[in-house]
């Protein structure tokens, strides 16, 4: 095992820059260790419906769990502004104030999958935006369905100008399948109702 630092600036994903982590590394592993704080959290609670959404000076106490290039399975703890402890299974749409720095242990072997393909490239990409609430509905029902994807976090000009040029489009999410645009968020959502998102398992 290898340990690999990573710095998170202001506003970036906590799960998304995980799993981009995991991808560019093309390795699974552990976090091991977590200093940092949010201004936005998001994390599922056992037997809530949807996601529990805390916004303010947010104080990460720990995140635990796995990551490896397909998927990214967390959960979070974290304190308010009145030492109120929270936490739950960690969502996309969780973003940091000022700085979070990680510690990550990466395997030389990648962790067992419960797809026999899952070391395959996943059909699906989606680009998202760090805090967009449709970002962050495609990537929980991808989630939520275990279809294996990949995703492209749009942080800076030049990533927002790479996509911009692959799809004509300033909306997000763009999602992609074997390298084709489908669309976003509605299109991703026609594809669940008539069944057709579940084969891409």
């Amino acid at each position: 095992m290898r340990s690999l630092p990573l710095k998170l600036a202001p506003g970036s994903d906590l799960l998304i820059s995980l799993q981009k982590m995991a991808q560019e590394q093309n390795s699974s592993g552990f976090v091991l260790g977590v200093v940092g704080n949010l201004s936005r959290a998001a994390f599922q609670c056992p037997g809530q419906s949807g996601p529990t959404v805390l916004e303010g000076n947010l104080e990460i106490i720990t995140l635990n769990g796995t990551v490896s290039p397909n998927s990214v399975h967390l959960h979070l703890s974290l304190s308010d502004s009145a030492c109120q402890v929270w936490g739950g299974h960690l969502e996309p749409g969780t973003l940091v104030l000022k700085g979070a720095d990680l510690l990550v242990g990466l395997l030389d072997q990648s962790l067992p999958q419960d797809s026999p393909d899952s070391s395959q490239t996943p059909r699906v990409e989606i680009a998202v935006l760090p805090g967009c609430p449709w970002s962050t509905r495609a990537l929980r029902m991808l989630r939520s369905l275990s279809i294996p994807h990949t995703v492209k976090s749009i942080d800076n000009d030049a990533s927002f100008k790479e996509f911009n040029h692959l799809s004509e489009l300033n909306t997000f999410p763009q999602v992609f399948i074997d390298g084709e645009l489908i669309g976003g968020y509605d299109e991703l959502s026609k594809m669940h109702a008539s069944g057709q998102l579940e084969t891409l398992r």
